[in-house]
């Protein structure tokens, strides 16, 4: 049986999206957690947070699911526990992932907007507890994903594959919890970040013109101001995270709403557009999962100093081996 040209296009795309997500991620992880890379403690806390659940989500969703039903036609993965099981992790990772991309972005918001709250708000035991509680409450959300599936087949009283039941397509205790699963992931957080974001910008045109009014000019040139740069480098981070997570999640957020709009039906064929439609905003959204490393290298000069020490590591101790 032929593949269709989006499906060649996944068969591709999910093993590079894996073999660069998982080290990506993990670099991150461990740069990030030592604690050198100039960003205050809060900060930090938040970007590893971050990266675990992105981690998570590249494990459970292009690994666990995509990889495996391309690549391994039966396999344990494939008993109906077992792949309903990481139905689950893949939903409650992302709705994870995703809420920690708010709880950043708010946290900075904070620290921007917010000057009497931010010495409370913007520590980094309010950012642990705000990580632990994100990562419960959005495993809580996602505990009904693991029964809306049931067995396509039982061979020897074992049962094989995941498809969704009936009654999800026709209960509407089960519609409720799709339509509340769809504003709180993602459109309630695309909403935020755009809201916030707006906020922050709009109190940092007004500051820098204050401070520029303050400041005033000495000799015809620019004073040097640090809480500026600072500022600066805050919120180029911010922006680049939050713009790329609204830029590749856009697609899939407005494909959500159109099919609840439009009278919803199963995507019957590969060519059907909409079938494309979905699976270019799930790779899109998947994406999402592995930028942040790449926006920490070019917007941050000591995560690129601790990035070349890591790989200079084995290098040298390789080099110190051959010479002894």
């Amino acid at each position: 049986m032929g593949y269709s040209g989006i499906d060649q296009i996944m068969l591709i795309y999910y093993p590079v999206l894996a073999a660069i997500g998982v080290p990506v991620n993990l670099v991150a992880i461990v740069i990030l957690s030592r604690g050198k890379c100039g960003l205050s403690k809060c900060i930090s806390r938040y970007l590893v947070g971050m990266a675990v659940a992105d981690l998570l989500v590249v494990i459970t969703d292009p690994i666990l699911n995509s990889i495996n039903v391309m690549y391994l036609p039966v396999s344990f993965l494939d008993i109906t526990p077992v792949c309903s099981f990481i139905y689950f992790l893949g939903f409650a990772t992302t709705v994870v992932s995703v809420w920690l991309t708010v709880a950043f972005t708010f946290d900075r918001f904070v620290a921007i907007c917010c000057e009497k709250l931010k010495t409370k708000y913007c520590t980094e035991r309010t950012a642990a507890v705000v990580l632990g509680t994100v990562s419960v409450l959005g495993c809580l959300e996602s505990v009904p994903t693991y029964f809306i599936y049931e067995p396509k087949f039982i061979i020897d009283k074992v049962p094989w594959l995941c498809v969704g039941k009936l009654s999800f397509r026709t209960s509407p205790a089960w519609a409720a919890f799709d339509m509340v699963h769809l504003i709180l992931t993602p459109c309630v957080p695309f909403g935020l970040i755009l809201l916030f974001n707006v906020l922050t910008v709009r109190r940092i045109l007004i500051s820098n013109r204050v401070r520029r009014g303050l400041r005033g000019r000495s000799n015809g040139e620019d004073q040097s101001d640090p809480e500026m740069e600072n500022r600066k480098k805050s919120i180029i981070l911010l922006f680049s995270i939050s713009g790329s997570f609204i830029l590749l999640w856009l697609t899939q957020v407005v494909f959500y709403i159109y099919l609840r709009i439009v009278d919803f039906r199963p995507f019957y064929s590969p060519s059907d557009p909409n079938f494309i439609i979905n699976d270019t905003g799930k790779m899109l959204q998947l994406l999402s999962s592995c930028t942040n490393t790449c926006i920490y290298v070019l917007t941050q000069t000591k995560f690129r100093e601790e990035l070349k020490d890591a790989v200079k590591y084995p290098l040298n101790l390789i080099v110190k081996l051959v010479k002894s």
